[in-house]
């Protein structure tokens, strides 16, 4: 299993700082990622402006792939695009993609197209390692406007959404039905987490096990009316009444027993503690969908969307795009390429071969359809926050995710932990 956070590296491309992932979105696997030949459309209608001839060329295609699964279906998607195209598609699912990306660019020799993490773009854009290509598409519009926003800067559209996950609450049903509870106790705010999660604790269980980092708890920041960065991702607000409140209602139930992260029931991630029964709730994107099913195939749950705080719903969302190197000399078919891969049918393939959610709204129904049980992701779509993701940030997060198991035992001071994250959050921002 990968880890729960996404990796974060430095690279340099020029004389600017080039932030990479190796995680896809939707990952099997706690942390997050990502076909078949079958379906799309094809052609040349998106290619706009974008440079080079759009057949006879060999495109390389660089991925974070999460196993043979997403491997094979991308392979296969670019088999069936050269075929009908006369181009030919060299698919590589990189041992170390933030390694070889990284590399690649500051090379000046990078793939032609590339995953790229929404908490990395910002990097890329200011490495001018990314060529504008986001409206390039047929109906680039149809995008789910919360990914469209997360790979936009200084107002270019840079990349096209590959897919996407959000939070949800996981529930163990059968023991949810041994502590006595009803479908109408799904929680569906706050007080009502606490309840069940208390009720639910006890005899070897945990009514909530989650991942102890921001990728998690932020969506209870959000819940909360808080944030991070404004909107405009200019200011840092992390010390705020809001978020205080967030973490201490996490500290609250921390201390009550009912909340506990991985490493204190010897698991590795919420899926791991779900599946082992150890966790009766806890909170993951689609991944998990994969994860149990490879490794806790009898294990009984459903998913349900997470439950309101203070301020309403809010989840957190994690989405990759299909990047187009500014440097490629390819530009036109890779538009073209990212154009097949992203029609309603094949991003279908790719939902029935490794489990991703599709980036198209115009996919939704046909999704919720056919994986039904997983709708509660695709609700969170509306409500969902993307990472922060400005160059630098990721030392900042790490500091904070240090602190957060220290809820539960009072090593942790919220108010502390805030005011270290707004202090370390501004300077960070200030060397962008």
């Amino acid at each position: 299993m990968k880890s729960v956070r996404v990796q974060r590296i430095i690279g340099v491309a020029g004389a600017a700082a080039v932030l990479v992932t190796a995680a896809a979105c939707g990952s099997s696997g706690p942390g997050k990622s990502s076909g078949s030949s079958s379906g799309g459309t094809g052609g040349s209608s998106g290619s706009g402006g974008a440079g080079g001839a759009t057949s006879g060329v060999t495109l390389q295609v660089l991925i974070g792939s999460s196993g043979d699964a997403e491997t094979n279906a991308v392979v296969a998607a670019g088999n069936a695009w050269a075929a009908k195209t006369g181009n030919k598609v060299v698919v590589t699912p990189a041992k170390d993609l933030t390694q070889q990306l990284t590399q690649s660019l500051a090379g000046g020799t990078p793939p032609d197209v590339f995953y790229v993490d929404a908490s990395k773009f910002q990097g890329l854009v200011k490495g001018n390692a990314l060529a504008d290509v986001g409206e390039k598409i047929t109906d680039s519009a149809d995008m789910y406007p919360n990914l469209q926003k997360a790979f936009t800067e200084n107002g270019k559209y840079y990349c096209v959404p590959k897919d996407f996950s959000t939070l949800a609450l996981e529930i163990n049903t059968d023991l949810w039905t041994k502590a006595g509870l009803k479908d109408s106790d799904v929680p569906t705010t706050w007080d009502q987490l606490e309840t069940v999660a208390k009720k639910l604790t006890g005899n070897g269980v945990t009514g909530l096990v989650m991942s102890d980092t921001l990728d998690r708890i932020g969506a209870f920041m959000r819940q909360a009316g808080g944030s991070v960065v404004s909107a405009d991702g200019k200011t840092v607000t992390a010390d705020s009444p809001q978020n205080l409140a967030a973490l201490q209602y996490l500290q609250k139930l921390a201390k009550e027993g009912a909340l506990k992260f991985p490493k204190q029931v010897d698991t590795g991630w919420g899926g791991e503690a779900l599946g082992k029964g150890k966790a009766a709730m806890t909170i993951e994107g689609n991944w998990i969908v994969g994860g149990l099913q490879k490794d806790y195939p009898n294990v009984h749950y459903k998913v349900v969307p997470l439950p309101a705080g203070p301020a309403g719903n809010a989840t957190l969302s994690f989405t990759n795009c299909w990047g187009v190197a500014q440097k490629s000399s390819h530009q036109a078919a890779a538009v073209d390429f990212i154009n097949y891969l992203t029609t309603v049918d094949q991003q279908m393939g790719f939902a029935k071969a490794f489990g991703v959610m599709p980036s198209r709204q115009a996919a939704k129904t046909q999704f919720t359809t056919q994986f039904p049980d997983q709708a509660a992701f695709v609700t969170g779509a509306d409500n969902a926050f993307g990472p922060v993701g400005f160059p630098g940030f990721d030392a900042v997060q790490k500091d904070f995710d240090s602190k957060i198991q220290g809820l539960s035992d009072g090593s942790s001071d919220p108010k502390s932990m805030l005011s270290s994250l707004q202090k370390n959050a501004t300077d960070a921002l200030s060397n962008n």
